[in-house]
């Protein structure tokens, strides 16, 4: 078995574990407000959040493309003849992987729900630099830095204006059975949520894989994702959600803001329909971390400013800031010592 193969193997198998940190570190944004409302049992939480995040790796792959084409050039390694240079190049996607993987760690034992997607695509840059790769920068600013600033923008908008208007639809209802029927219509919010996050961060394995594939000389950047990709990206992130990630469910169902029914209602179909427009429209691999928890923050801040722990908000927002270059950082560490490893 040639050296190449055993990489490619070994950046599949590495993809699906982080596939399957992403399922546990980010299934806690689709479910954690719809626990915390008792929409859903936790177990009940889990077993939706994994069924609809494996639907939803299956509904497309311009996600995927992004991922596998985007970020860096590795159209060099896909008609590279030698071992060697194929050896290379999966070496960058192993430390862009591992990259992330640290990352992810890192903030999920902290409890901070950072975006592994940005973990993902910090870490393909930083390996991409260390070891003298173009780093398509364009792609980068157009699909991944606007969005980064957009989507959160644009959920806390349309969160804190929906849930103005929800408000006043509401005046006159009365309270408790105005929040069972919320508390129902909350299942299913949560449920095109989990869907949209299988959507966006399931393609995002799939795109490193084809990445690998390519670089080991086994697909041309024109082809489709395989199959298998698909399937097995899809199985391990929903594998991922089952185990849960109860850490940051406690950050996002409760230390942000008090939620209740209608807040998780709308916060939930605020993000869900943010994460299928950027993925069916704009192909853009945003972080659903980012989207949910900042409308999460746009339902709050209707009560009042104060009703959002801005301290809690700001120790998520230094981890979304330091997410990129922190991820960048280590695969470039990580892909110097690989290299050095295969020099000895």
């Amino acid at each position: 078995m040639d050296t190449s193969l055993i990489l490619v193997i070994c950046v599949v198998i590495i993809a699906l574990a982080f596939d399957f940190t992403n399922g546990f570190h980010d299934a806690a944004n689709a479910i954690a407000t719809s626990i915390s409302t008792r929409a859903w049992s936790p177990r009940q939480a889990l077993a939706v959040a994994a069924v609809m995040n494996l639907l939803g790796a299956m509904l497309g792959t311009e996600v995927a493309k992004t991922i596998g084409s985007g970020i860096i050039d590795m159209s060099s390694y896909a008609t590279a003849v030698s071992h060697a240079q194929r050896a290379h190049g999966l070496l960058i996607v192993l430390a862009g992987l591992l990259g992330a993987i640290t990352w992810n760690l890192i903030t999920w034992y902290f409890g901070l729900p950072s975006s592994s997607s940005h973990a993902l695509i910090g870490g393909l840059a930083g390996a991409g630099l260390a070891a003298g790769v173009v780093v398509n920068w364009g792609t980068i600013t157009s699909h991944v830095l606007i969005p980064m600033v957009v989507s959160p923008a644009v959920g806390f908008t349309c969160a804190y204006l929906l849930m103005n208007l929800l408000l006043l639809a509401m005046r006159r209802a009365t309270y408790h059975p105005a929040m069972r029927k919320l508390r129902v219509a909350q299942k299913f919010s949560s449920a095109a949520l989990a869907l949209g996050h299988g959507l966006q961060d399931a393609q995002k394995t799939m795109g490193v894989i084809f990445i690998a594939l390519v670089a080991g000389g086994h697909n041309s950047l024109e082809d489709p994702i395989p199959f298998w990709v698909k399937i097995a990206a899809a199985s391990a992130i929903a594998l991922g959600t089952f185990t849960g990630g109860f850490r940051i469910m406690k950050t996002l169902g409760s230390k942000v803001i008090q939620v209740d029914p209608a807040n998780g209602f709308v916060s939930e179909t605020v993000a869900a329909l943010v994460l299928y427009f950027t993925a069916f429209v704009w192909h853009a691999p945003i972080s659903t971390t980012h989207t949910v928890t900042t409308a999460i923050m746009g339902v709050g801040a209707t009560r009042r400013l104060s009703a959002v722990r801005w301290g809690t908000a700001g120790d998520i927002v230094v981890a979304w800031v330091l997410t990129l270059p922190a991820s960048a950082t280590v695969a470039a560490v990580v892909y110097l010592i690989l290299e050095f490893a295969t020099r000895i």
